[in-house]
Parts: structure tokens; sequence; C-alpha cells
């Protein structure tokens, strides 16, 4: 395989990890969703029982529930005409992940800027020490 062939098959990986990371994210900006995952985390549940908590319609909660599904965090079973949802809290791992490379990066330059500023009090202090 050449290394353009590698290239090409990592930028795939990539776009296709930032579509659903984005997909993810945007599903639980809401707080909306975000209130009927944490319903759906106690056991399954059907569309109306999700839209009940905030007096929408049927529809509008079925379009909520789309972009949960779109994002891989509600998985819809048909049966008849009641419509089952539960809960695949597997696809928010890829952004907690994310989370964790920037709170490590944070972190150590936030520790950096303390170091800097607990420094710089020592030498202002000894400055004024110094000075009669």
């Amino acid at each position: 395989m050449t290394i353009f062939a590698i290239e090409v098959i990592f930028n795939n990986m990539v776009e296709y990890q930032n579509e659903h990371l984005d997909a993810v994210f945007h599903a639980l900006s809401d707080p909306t969703r975000r209130a009927m995952l944490q319903n759906l985390s106690q056991g399954e549940r059907l569309v109306g029982e999700l839209a009940a908590p905030f007096s929408i319609s049927l529809a509008a909660a079925s379009k909520h529930i789309k972009v949960l599904e779109g994002a891989g965090l509600v998985r819809r079973e048909v049966k008849g005409r009641t419509h089952v949802c539960r809960l695949d809290a597997a696809p928010m791992h890829a952004g907690m992940e994310w989370m964790r490379h920037y709170e490590a990066f944070w972190r150590t330059r936030i520790d950096a800027l303390e170091a800097l500023l607990l420094a710089d009090d020592a030498t202002v202090q000894n400055d004024t020490e110094e000075k009669p």
C-alpha cells in the first residue's frame, strides 16, 4: 500500500470521526434532547412518554428523536403503531475522549500559568521587602 493510499484512508477516517463527533455534540446541544436522553437512561420509552414532560407534539418529539438517532444515541423500534426508543450511550465515548484530550492540554497550560503567577508574586514580594 502506498503512502498516498494510507493518507487517503486516514483522512476518510478522520472525516468520519469528525462528522460523527459533530452529530453527537449537535444532538447534545439541545436541552430537550439531553432531558430525553436522561429519561431514556432509566429504560426504554415510547415517543409519547418522551414528549409528555415538555408539552410538545409527537411530531416535535419525533424530530428531536431523529436527531438523536442520527447521532447514534437512540435506537427506535417500531412495533405496529408504537415507537419504542432505547438509549445507546456508546457514541458519547468519542465525545468524552475528545474532551479528555483537551482537558489534559488545558490542565498543562493552566498549571504553567499558575507557576508563572506564583513566581511573579514571589518576585514582587522580594522587591517590596528590599525597598525601605
